[in-house]
């Protein structure tokens, strides 16, 4: 799928969309596409989700990016719940997630039913109307929890829907590109490609069931992958975390995050 350095020579000031949630991949994606020149319009979505501090972190990477314009937009999936991180459902904690577990093989509860989808589609309508070609989303189809709105053959099953359901793309003025940088990238390279290009990690937020200050919990999937991608990476995580009992991810060092900063 696209790589990280397929830079357009031609998108000096051209505009694109980003989906921008607060956490560390879209985060990256973000600086992925500023590097490449775009005037960027950001979407983050308010979509009942059991936690606002991913808003807040959103609002502030947008900001200290200095984007063209970045829209948060409300929709209710609380109303359907189905998602650990939409109804009153435990988030799994301290999970196995080592290749071979069975954990691995798993959707978790925590798959927010056709999120992307929906996510995809606004950025779709606005990328309609400002003319942009070009949708950036950090899915990672590596070191991910299982999701199945994360994988390949979704996006270029998306991207083909795309340019058969607008008017843009049916008369040949726009040829709409999902971009997926991080898609074959590790989480420990993306941390690597991200700092490269000066992402400040500290301002992300990753947990799926952060404390009331916002620290992460340290043990959920979404923790586990992120520590284990700093970990592999030779970098210490600089979020804060809520207790020093994070599982040491599978086959590696100890985990190397911040507790208490």
């Amino acid at each position: 799928m696209n790589s990280p350095s397929s830079a357009n020579p031609s998108s000096s000031g051209s505009p694109a969309v980003v989906l921008l949630s607060g956490g560390l991949d879209s985060t990256t994606v973000l600086a992925i596409a500023k590097s490449e020149g775009f005037s960027l319009h950001a979407l983050t979505f308010r979509y009942g989700q059991r936690h606002s501090v991913e808003i807040k972190a959103a609002k502030a990477i947008a900001r200290r990016a200095g984007i063209a314009r970045h829209h948060v937009v409300d929709i209710d999936l609380a109303l359907f719940g189905g998602s650990a991180l939409t109804a009153d459902i435990p988030v799994p904690k301290d999970r196995d997630l080592a290749p071979s577990s069975a954990s691995e093989k798993e959707i978790p509860v925590t798959y927010v039913p056709a999120r992307n989808t929906i996510f995809l589609s606004y950025a779709l309508a606005l990328a309609e109307v400002v003319e942009a070609s070009n949708i950036f989303i950090g899915v990672n189809a590596l070191d991910y929890s299982g999701y199945p709105d994360c994988r390949p053959e979704y996006i270029e099953a998306f991207e083909r829907m795309a340019n058969l359901a607008t008017r843009a793309g049916v008369e040949g003025r726009t040829r709409l590109t999902i971009r997926t940088p991080l898609i074959s990238l590790t989480k420990a390279a993306i941390i690597k490609l991200g700092t490269s290009l000066g992402v400040d990690y500290a301002a992300t937020t990753s947990c799926y069931d952060p404390g009331p200050g916002g620290e992460a919990c340290g043990r959920c999937d979404a923790c586990q992958l992120r520590l284990k991608g700093f970990s592999e990476a030779g970098l210490e995580d600089p979020i804060k975390y809520a207790s020093t009992r994070r599982r040491a991810p599978a086959g590696g060092r100890p985990p190397a995050g911040r507790v208490g900063r």
